[in-house]
């Protein structure tokens, strides 16, 4: 009866092959790295040091993480947006101020202020005895009146991407000229009036946004609640993208 011969059990060729395919990998990592810059080799080494972390921040390149790409490139384009309507501003400002100073009989200080802030440009037209803008106890223009809100509104006009808000106010004390007109009737009509004056001058309706009377509940700042400075109409103007928002 023939012998059987076992099969060669060749087994360890394998292992020596695997481990000289190991020592090929490593000497070609190796080579390649030294071939790298320093941005690269920090990142490799950071990978070697804490396999769990991501090269998100410190990406060379590689493997380019377009998401993060476009989130900033959405956000540099609000940053310009709003640096460029924030410009829009203090030109208008500039221009409003320009323009007002043409008025031989203006008194800047009695008449007008204008603030620059994080919301826009706030422009405050208060009604003084001395120089009034409108008639007592009435929302229609006096002449000098009429001039201060046209001139405003050319140069509102010339800005379309901006929304404007009107406001008016007035002081405590205020005497109603009859029992059904009050300060709240007041200072809404006085608000109406100026928004059709910029209307009149150019400025698109889809710009108004917001029309309203305060009556004497919101008086100036540091200011007595029944000073004449109180009677006043302001026109808010806000960029598109709201300096912030």
């Amino acid at each position: 009866m023939a012998k059987k011969h076992g099969g060669h059990h060749g087994g360890s060729w394998k292992v020596a092959y695997a481990d000289f395919v190991t020592a090929m990998m490593a000497l070609f990592m190796v080579l390649w790295l030294s071939s790298q810059d320093e941005k690269i080799k920090e990142a490799v080494a950071r990978s070697f040091s804490n396999p769990f972390s991501t090269l998100t921040k410190q990406s060379t390149g590689i493997i380019p993480n377009k998401e993060m790409q476009a989130v900033k490139s959405s956000q540099g384009n609000f940053d310009s947006a709003s640096a460029v309507e924030l410009n829009m501003l203090r030109r208008l400002n500039e221009d409003l101020l320009a323009s007002l100073q043409k008025h031989p009989d203006l008194d800047q200080d009695e008449t007008v202020k204008l603030e620059l802030n994080n919301d826009g440009l706030r422009i405050s037209i208060f009604d003084r005895n001395r120089k009034p803008v409108f008639e007592p106890d009435s929302a229609r223009f006096t002449e000098y009146g009429r001039w201060v809100f046209s001139t405003l509104a050319w140069q509102v006009a010339r800005y379309p991407s901006f929304r404007v808000e009107l406001e008016g106010h007035t002081e405590q004390g205020f005497k109603a000229p009859r029992d059904d007109y009050g300060p709240w009737e007041l200072t809404t009509d006085r608000a109406n009036t100026a928004r059709r004056s910029l209307l009149e001058h150019g400025v698109k309706t889809p710009q108004i946004r917001k029309v309203a009377g305060y009556a004497d509940t919101q008086p100036m700042p540091r200011f007595n609640p029944e000073d004449e400075i109180n009677r006043r109409v302001s026109l808010m103007l806000k960029a598109a993208n709201k300096i912030g928002q």
